[in-house]
């Protein structure tokens, strides 16, 4: 089993045994609201998510992602939740551009 904790959402913890959905179907499948505006298929980078702990723990990067580091839109420790598969325990945190209006982030 695997666990993804959310810091700046009061150390929120999901849990599964599913490796093959990506960070965000897990995320959503513990019914927690995370923005993404292209239908989760890494065509923007409104799904970002900054890695504090376990970045070993996700898949490698995909193509896609390497593509949005090379134009500058995705930095160190920060990867697409629609294309990271998480395969062990992370900590992560909603970056700022990423924060949705009706929920109380912390610091």
């Amino acid at each position: 089993m695997v666990k993804i904790v959310i810091e700046n959402l009061g150390g929120k913890e999901v849990t599964t045994n599913d490796l093959t959905k990506s960070a965000l179907a897990i995320l959503q499948s513990h019914s927690i609201d995370w923005r993404f505006e292209c239908g989760a298929k890494g065509r923007c980078t409104t799904c970002k998510m900054i890695i504090l702990k376990g970045e070993e723990n996700l898949s490698p990067v995909t193509a896609v992602e390497q593509n949005f580091r090379n134009q500058g839109a995705l930095r160190l420790h920060e990867r697409l939740a629609c294309q990271s598969r998480v395969v062990g325990n992370i900590i992560i945190k909603v970056p700022e551009e990423g924060k949705l209006p009706h929920i109380i982030y912390h610091l």
